[in-house]
Order: structure tokens, then sequence, then C-alpha cells
């Protein structure tokens, strides 16, 4: 059985994946530079951001430029005591930032998608595959939103994951969105463009809304049309510095880290935020609200009660058969398309939660007998998660929707005959 447990030496980051530059022809500020996209992102606290322009990575390559040539001056002893400055600044800024290459590509019927690459990757490749999406030369020129007769949604997404990217649909529950909101397309198409497998998750607008009309909650994986349960983020399409409110406070233009998602991560790197988005561990992503307490993930769940994607068990011990209950839920989600198990805690909310009083010990156990109980081996994701100053000690959370789930489901799990 491959397993991952989730490090104890993770921090939470704070990110905004979907920033526009001077790069987009509808950038709304005149004068902006580069530098201040930076500055901003720093002092508002954030820790990755990820440069989106529309069907371009020139604002992207601009920067980078830029900084290498205030390099290549320094090299030659020829750059000016302001070049210096700024030098010194963008050195320190990319320090405490990870600055992510990206686009917003426009897709067949104007859908927008967000590819999201890593610093490593050369421009000209994110060029070559933003002219394989058929984007007009002339349109990466000018970083237009209207691309004309582009690549279909599901060939984005494709090639953007093929190319080792971050695939990410754009603000699914609005306008250019896949989710499709007021539009009459056939149901079978939305599914497609929900649920795909080289989609790693879902933007939205609404992500702090915890009613069931919230679009996280419909892509929660309980209904039967929509089985895969999608990660659902924010980000705040900023086209400008700062926010623009309306006298009643309403957002009427997002400004950078207007919508914010912090990740939970080993460490701030592209490479740790792929993982993370290609896991089904979905409580290490979180809305960032600066002004409520951390979410709690396992109370959360329980108000939700059980479900085809999440059951809860008292404990895993062997005594009264709770480790087998345990072992037949692992099995029955790996069978369908995952889920996930709470042990340490009753659904029933108005219990206390028993909690786990060795997590260590405890999925040490249940791994080694789901290796013994289930053919063929799976993959399970465990973490523990909770109030560590909670009596009983902490949740063991136990996330069973391993990497592939979706084929396993073919090959007809079972248990193994003792």
């Amino acid at each position: 059985m491959a397993s991952r447990k989730a490090s104890r030496q993770q921090t939470w980051y704070r990110a905004d994946l979907h920033l526009h530059t001077p790069a987009s022809a509808d950038y709304q500020e005149q004068g902006v530079r580069y530098i201040d996209i930076l500055r901003r992102a720093d002092a508002l606290g954030l820790d990755i951001i990820a440069l989106t322009d529309h069907n371009t990575v020139a604002g992207y390559a601009a920067m980078l430029r830029e900084v290498e040539q205030l390099e290549f001056l320094e090299s030659l002893g020829r750059a000016q005591a302001d070049e210096l400055r700024l030098l010194a600044e963008y050195r320190r800024l990319l320090e405490r930032l990870l600055v992510l290459p990206g686009f917003e590509f426009t897709a067949t019927f104007g859908f927008h998608i967000l590819g999201i690459f890593s610093p490593d990757t050369p421009i000209r490749v994110l060029e070559h595959l933003l002219l394989a999406l058929n984007v007009p030369s002339h349109a990466m020129d000018v970083g237009s939103s209207e691309v004309g007769a582009s690549s279909d949604v599901l060939t984005a997404y494709r090639l953007i994951n093929e190319a080792g990217g971050l695939c990410i649909a754009a603000h699914v529950n609005s306008a250019h969105g896949v989710a499709m909101v007021g539009l009459d397309f056939g149901g079978q198409t939305r599914i497609a463009y929900t649920q795909d497998r080289n989609l790693h998750a879902l933007e939205v607008t609404d992500l702090t809304r915890r009613d069931r009309r919230a679009t996280s909650r419909f892509f929660d994986g309980t209904k039967a049309e929509y089985p895969r349960k999608m990660r659902c983020v924010q980000s705040s399409d900023a086209h400008r510095l700062d926010t623009v409110r309306d006298r009643s406070g309403r957002v009427t233009s997002p400004g950078i880290g207007e919508r914010v998602t912090e990740y939970l991560l080993p460490e701030r790197s592209f490479a740790a935020l792929l993982a993370l988005f290609q896991s089904a561990d979905f409580s290490r992503s979180r809305p960032y609200q600066p002004n409520l307490k951390p979410q709690d993930y396992v109370r959360l769940a329980r108000e939700e009660g059980p479900s085809v994607i999440q059951t809860f068990h008292e404990s895993c011990e062997r005594k009264n058969g709770a480790l087998a209950a345990v072992i037949r839920d692992v099995c029955a989600f790996a069978n369908t398309n995952g889920g996930t198990i709470y042990v340490g805690v009753s659904a029933d909310k108005k219990k206390a939660p028993a909690g786990v009083s060795d997590p260590r010990a405890a999925m040490e156990l249940l791994e080694r007998e789901i290796r013994k109980a289930i053919a063929p081996e799976i993959t399970v994701e465990m973490d523990v998660q909770g109030d560590a100053g909670q009596a009983g000690g902490a949740h063991s959370g136990a996330v069973w929707r391993g990497t592939p789930v979706c084929d396993r489901a073919q090959q007809n799990l079972r248990p193994r005959r003792r």
C-alpha cells in the first residue's frame, strides 16, 4: 500500500494565483510598474502570487527582463544609484514572494482557464503552449481576452497538465466560467468541463459562503452527476493594485489580495503547491479570512454529516469490530470516487469528540491492516487534524482518495480472503 502521511513541519502560505499586470489589454490603471505589484502583494502579507495575463506571458517576461537588465548594468559597474536601489528592492521582494508565471487562456465559447507554471519554465515554452492552444501571435502581443477560434476547454486542460502546469478553471460561477451559470448548455458539457481528470481545481468567487447554494457545496462529490469532489479556491482576478468599492462597501473591482487562499505546504515552492493540488487532502487549502479564526474542518465535516464522500468512526480499535468497520469504508471509498474517513469523532454532533490518544500508532495500525485486508494495494493519505487542547487528544483524519482512485474503481477492489 502506498501511504502518504502529512509532515508535521508544514506552514500555511497565503496565495493569490490570479493577478493581471499592465500586459493585459484590460488593465485598469495607468503607470503601474511590476515592482509596484510585488510591493503591494508583500505589503498584504502574500507568500505566493501568479501573474496570469490574458493569453500572454508578456507581463512576467517583462518583469524578468527588467531584473536581468538591472543585473547586467550592475555587473558592468554602470548602474545608477536609483537603478541599484530598484534592483535591491526586486531582490528583497523576490526573496519574500514566490512569483509564478502563467496565463488566463480564453477557450472556445469564451471560457477562461488558468495555467500556472514553475518559475523554472522557459518563457518560450509557455509561448509555444499558447500557440498550440491556437492563440494568435497578435493576441499574445497585446494581452487580449478575445482570441477567436482557440482550442476547446478539454484540450486546454490536457495540454496545460501535460506541460507540467497547474490547471484551474477561472471564476467558474461567474462570467466566462465553465460552470455556465445562466447559460443554456447541455448538462453533459457542464459535467465534462468541471469533472475532467486534467483539471486540478475550480476558482470560485463565493468560497466563504457556507449555505447550500455555495458553489463549493455543489461540487463536493455528493451529486451523482458530479461524483468527483473538486478543490475550490479563490483568487482576486485583480486588474488593478487596490480594490474599488461602491458606497455600500460592495466590491466593484477587486485589487491584489481581495480574495486569497491559504495552502498548507512543506515548503514555499511550485512543486509543493502542485503536489497539494494533485492530492485529495482538501483540508490543506482554505479561504484566508484575516478577521476570523481558522476553520475547523472536523467541525465543518460533522455539520455536513455522513455522506457518500465521508464517514466517522469513534475509534479504530480491534475490539467491537471498530477496525473492521473502518477497513470496510476504506474499501468502499476506493471502489467509488474516494472519500474521507474521520477516526476519533462521532457523526453525532451532540457527542464530544473522543479523539485518538496516540495518532501515530493509530495511523501505523491502519496502514498495516489496510495493506493486509485490501487487494490490489491502494494509496492512502493520512494526517492528524483537530484542536491540540481538546480533551481526548487530536482527531486522526485519514483521507482515502489516493492516486489514481478513479482508475482503481475499475479494478474491483476487494477484501483479501483470510
